[in-house]
């Protein structure tokens, strides 16, 4: 961290709700082939049950990253259209790589500012 000489008055601003999304997404999709409301449960359950993304933000980023060949998905039941599955495609497996090495360093930083925020005013 730094020693207060360089002055950075914003908080990591890079990393927010959606890029942690899309991180799970493709983790998930990393090991297996899931559709949406299961990526939903799936994100619930990793966070022990504290938040959950929305369909509303769920479904438009899996659309997004089918636009942009990092997932494929098909229907279940073509004819029914009720359950679109997904699974990840090796251009997703090398963004994946590429966005869960470039976050970690803002996760990181983002966890010992609020860690320090709560210590501070808090403890």
């Amino acid at each position: 961290m730094s020693n207060g000489q360089t002055r950075n008055r914003q908080l990591p601003s890079k990393f927010n709700t959606t890029t942690i999304v899309k991180l799970f997404i493709l983790h998930f999709l990393n090991s297996k082939n899931c559709y949406g409301n299961e990526l939903i449960d799936l994100i619930e359950n990793s966070l022990n049950y504290i938040w959950k993304p929305s369909p509303g933000m769920i479904y438009p980023l899996l659309r997004d990253m089918e636009e942009n060949l990092l997932i494929e998905g098909w229907w279940e039941e073509p004819d029914k259209k009720t359950k679109r599955i997904y699974r990840i495609t090796d251009n997703g497996r090398k963004h994946y790589e590429i966005i869960k090495n470039l976050n970690k360093p803002l996760i990181e930083e983002s966890m010992y500012i609020l860690k320090y925020t709560l210590k501070t005013i808090y403890e």
